[in-house]
């Protein structure tokens, strides 16, 4: 480096965070003394307009050619102040944040001297990398106009209309013979009591017909290669053995079809046959074979659907096909499934007939359901007149999953106000730890369903469900946690509400993309308040329950996010990416191939006996760098020199 470094730092208050903690004035009489430092100033606010301007001011005035900001999180306003030393001529990535304030201030508020002696160290630690700071240029990456989308649910139409009505191409995989996700299940949405599927059907249709939009249903994203506008995507399009363009929707092939199987869209509370259409609603509106039930097709066992199929739409030699896209963003929202409570042993779901799970509630209660809007004992198909739900099932449990689900609270409260809307003599009891009333009219909603239709709550968790095997009749113990006492109810009917869990083959896209998930499954983000639905892997983002437990206007509103900064990647034309990739240095790389198979993004091959780095999908994590033997790797902004002159000042007094 041949400029002489000549360092400026800057001590942030922020209001009382840091400086109720830290002593600033002590704090900036030992950053004055280190090396490099001409200037150091403290301020209320450095984010702010003024304190951006004390470092304008210094740049001009006082020459520094480094900046040291001691402040909040990097993520917050590292790229404020960096665009502060862009604007006035010098390089953005002469820039250093040290952290006072999370890693520090907030820790040691019981401790004011040794938070004061651990700033000194963090901010000796980022003077000597800020010396030792390299001008880095940010790569451009060219972007297309082509978006895919796994999942068609609400989150992946919405995302995909609007990005199809902004002029991008959108590529839109289903791994199911439908769009329509959870949402087409539903029977009506709370608090408004809208009906689901009259919200769902209209935006189902529109996204198949919408000149933009490519629909691929019952196939499966199988391999992504690539990077952000350059990915490579292979996609499994499995055989429906139904021609859908032929296809009438007739329903003669499933009359004649002698097959029946559980209905899984009813969750398996009515039989379908191997030939079948999802629902009536279903886009596209045609039947589908199912391999896995039919008779037979190699040889051929049955083909009474094709005899009997006038527009001649069967055709049993279809076979799987895999389809190769070119795009250049990617949302991911593949949405959730229900929790299966079947090893909860105190609810003995699975075991009696009359315990039920929400979702099967659901279905009863829909008039095109299993039973035609009409909630029935499994056992004898009667009409119960005593309902117990049980909330929190799957959800806020060490043994299932500690976080809240959103949903469980309202649906159930909907679902207990459908049931005395039909049977106003019903007694309807809800168990329940805490009423989460979050949303818009939500708590309005849960109020009325007690004071205007009757519906009991109890708070207090449900220990135990026994049964009467005579009635069948089941026996509810908990305990009433407001009164201090136990109870025992009886009903005839328990609705487990179940909570959300992560869709099946979330994991198997997590590995695809090589995006990760917290320890709850759900996809993670990038950053969970300024950067929501974006993903580490630059042009992948997330939406919706993929992302973790939420109602249907919020995974519609983040659908809308995750296509905005999908089409914000694409309209440029390119993509900058940042310069934190690794270098090889070729005169000393042996091509041996320990980076390639460390690399955790891919982002390392081997060329003419030699690694080579593709910058785009490089994320700098720094595990080449480390792992190579002949030391051929440099993390940029990260180098050893960097790293080891920090090392140097935390052992330094």
């Amino acid at each position: 480096m041949s400029e002489q470094p000549r360092i400026g730092v800057y001590l942030c208050h922020c209001g009382s965070n840091i400086a109720g903690v830290i002593d600033i004035k002590r704090l900036l009489a030992y950053v004055e003394k280190l090396p490099n430092v001409v200037i150091a100033r403290d301020y209320t606010y450095m984010c702010s307009d003024p304190g951006q301007q004390l470092i304008r001011k210094d740049i001009h005035e006082s020459k520094i050619n480094r900046v040291v900001v001691a402040a909040c999180s990097p993520t917050l306003h590292e790229p404020t102040f960096r665009k502060v030393l862009q604007e006035e001529g010098l390089s953005p990535y002469f820039f250093e944040m040290a952290n006072v304030r999370e890693q520090d201030a907030w820790v040691h508020m019981k401790d004011p001297e040794q938070a004061l002696e651990i700033a000194k160290d963090t901010l000796r630690m980022s003077v000597a990398r800020a010396a030792k700071l390299e001008d880095l240029k940010p790569k451009e990456v060219k972007v297309g106009r082509r978006a895919l989308i796994i999942g068609g649910g609400i989150s992946g139409i919405s995302a995909a209309l609007d990005l199809g009505n902004s002029g991008f191409t959108v590529y839109l995989v289903e791994k199911s013979p439908t769009i329509g996700g959870r949402m087409a299940q539903l029977d009506k949405t709370f608090p408004t009591m809208d009906c689901s599927s009259c919200i769902l059907t209209p935006k189902m249709v529109s996204v198949s017909r919408h000149p933009n939009v490519k629909l691929f249903t019952y196939a499966e994203v199988k391999d992504v290669q690539g990077f952000v506008g350059n990915f490579k995507v292979k996609v499994l399009q499995r055989p429906k053995y139904v021609e859908e363009k032929k296809c009438t929707s007739c329903n003669e092939c499933s009359k004649i079809c002698p097959v029946e199987i559980p209905d899984e869209f009813n969750t398996n509370l009515s039989w379908r046959k191997a030939i079948y259409i999802p629902f009536p609603q279903a886009v596209p509106p045609s039947y589908v074979l199912d391999e896995a039930n039919c008779l037979g097709l190699t040889p051929l066992a049955c083909g009474k659907c094709k005899e009997v199929c006038e527009p001649d739409a069967i055709d049993y030699d279809q076979r799987p096909q895999e389809i190769e896209l070119d795009v250049d963003t990617i949302i991911v929202t593949t949405g959730h499934d229900p929790y299966n409570p079947s090893n909860d042993q105190e609810y003995n779901y699975g075991v009696f007939q009359n315990v039920v799970t929400s979702l099967e509630t659901e279905r009863m209660l829909n008039a095109s359901g299993p039973t035609s809007g009409k909630v029935l004992r499994p056992s004898d198909l009667k009409e119960p007149q005593r309902v117990v739900y049980v909330q929190c099932v799957g959800s806020r449990n060490e043994r299932t999953n500690l976080y809240c689900s959103r949903v469980c609270c309202m649906y159930a409260v909907k679902q207990a106000r459908q049931l005395k809307e039909k049977h106003p003599e019903t007694e309807v009891r809800v168990f329940y730890m805490d009423i989460r009333a979050f949303g818009k009219g939500f708590e309005e909603f849960y109020e009325k369903a007690a004071k205007d239709y009757g519906v009991l709550f109890t708070r207090g968790r449900v220990a135990e469900i026994l049964e009467d095997a005579k009635s069948q009749n089941l026996i509810v113990r908990a305990e009433d946690t407001l009164l201090g006492t136990p109870l025992e109810i009886e009903a005839d009917l328990v609705v487990l509400s179940v909570g959300i869990i992560p869709s099946m083959g979330a994991n198997e896209i997590r590995k695809i993309l090589k995006i990760p998930a917290g320890p709850d499954g759900f996809f993670s983000e990038a950053h969970p308040k300024l950067r929501p639905v974006d993903t580490v892997v630059d042009g992948v983002l997330i939406a919706g329950t993929a992302a973790g437990p939420k109602d249907i206007p919020d995974a519609v509103a983040q659908a809308k996010a995750a296509a905005s900064g999908a089409a914000s990647l694409m309209a440029p034309g390119v993509y900058v990416v940042e310069p934190y990739y690794a270098t090889v240095d070729d005169t000393i790389c042996g091509g041996c191939g320990t980076c390639v198979l460390l690399c955790p993004f891919r982002a390392v091959s081997i060329e003419d006996k030699r690694a080579k780095i593709n910058e785009a999908l490089c994320k700098g994590c720094g595990v080449c760098a480390a792992a190579c033997p002949a030391g051929a790797i440099k993390t940029n902004h990260f180098t050893d020199e960097q790293v080891m002159s920090q090392i140097e000042q935390a052992v330094a007094k």
